[in-house]
């Protein structure tokens, strides 16, 4: 993503949507007029109600916060995935505090990320991160929450951890990357795949192909703002208004009707998140 290059023009609308995935504080909200600035504009083409993600406790702190600041923004917290270094005795018990909160509607980003360590310093390891990974399942479950996962490289050793750990109810796999055997993999196991604008790049061969594989009742979509803005605007900021833009590319490799497309991942989105 480059500061450099403009923000993309406002879509069309393509009828309601939720922004299964998106981070507010990254997008610069700080406050509370910040925040429903970014939401106005996302209401403006549709976008009615967006999930804010954290993936460290500051950002878990502001996301309870937008949650509370505004009824059309909700949450998600956890540890990211490569900073699982940082899930101490401390750690859990704020997360834990946090995600209990009732405008906090999934657990996540949590998961596996294979492509960080030894690139990022401070990165935390494989092992670190299977711990922390198996730690946000259990709290999933005992939260009675959706798991939101992050995946980079890391799919067949992600699934066996699901397997072997026993999946939450709900298991969401944010900004779906894999291909269609990780698809079918994901959709026999029952669980909910979001697309972002990774879906619309014309190199994504192998998500294009996944992306058919999906059950209208399994899928959502989301911008994971600011970053992976879609297809023109590639390397532009991204917001929360830019998700239409998805979901017309959605919609055009599967041949579906972008409208019918946008009621079902808004229905999906209600009933996971049980908005």
């Amino acid at each position: 993503m480059s500061r450099d290059r403009p923000a993309p023009p406002l879509p069309e609308p393509v009828g309601t949507l939720v922004d299964a995935h998106t981070h507010l504080d990254a997008c610069g909200a700080t406050d509370a007029a910040s925040v429903a600035a970014i939401v106005d504009k996302a209401e403006s083409v549709g976008v009615t109600r967006v999930v804010t993600i954290a993936d460290d406790l500051d950002a878990a702190r502001f996301a309870v916060d937008a949650a509370s600041w505004d009824p059309r923004v909700w949450a998600a917290v956890a540890i990211h995935p490569t900073r699982a270094n940082v899930l101490d005795d401390a750690a859990k018990v704020e997360i834990e505090r946090l995600a209990s909160d009732p405008r906090v509607v999934a657990v996540g980003e949590t998961g596996l990320d294979y492509y960080w360590p030894g690139k990022l310093d401070g990165c935390a390891t494989v092992a670190e991160q299977h711990d922390g990974f198996r730690w946000h399942i259990d709290l999933a479950k005992r939260l009675g929450k959706p798991l939101m996962i992050h995946n980079r490289e890391a799919d067949e050793d992600l699934l066996a951890v699901l397997t072997a750990e026993g999946a939450p109810e709900t298991v969401i796999f944010h900004c779906f990357s894999g291909g269609p055997a990780t698809a079918k993999a994901c959709v026999d196991a029952g669980y909910v795949l979001s697309f972002s604008g990774t879906v619309s790049f014309k190199n994504a061969h192998a998500l294009r192909e996944a992306a058919l594989l999906i059950p209208d009742d399994l899928m959502l979509v989301e911008t994971d703002a600011p970053f992976l803005t879609p297809h023109p605007y590639r390397g532009a900021p991204n917001e929360p208004y830019c998700l239409p833009y998805t979901a017309r590319a959605l919609a055009e490799i599967r041949d579906q009707d972008p409208a019918e497309l946008a009621a079902n991942a808004t229905a999906n989105a209600e009933r996971v998140y049980g908005l």
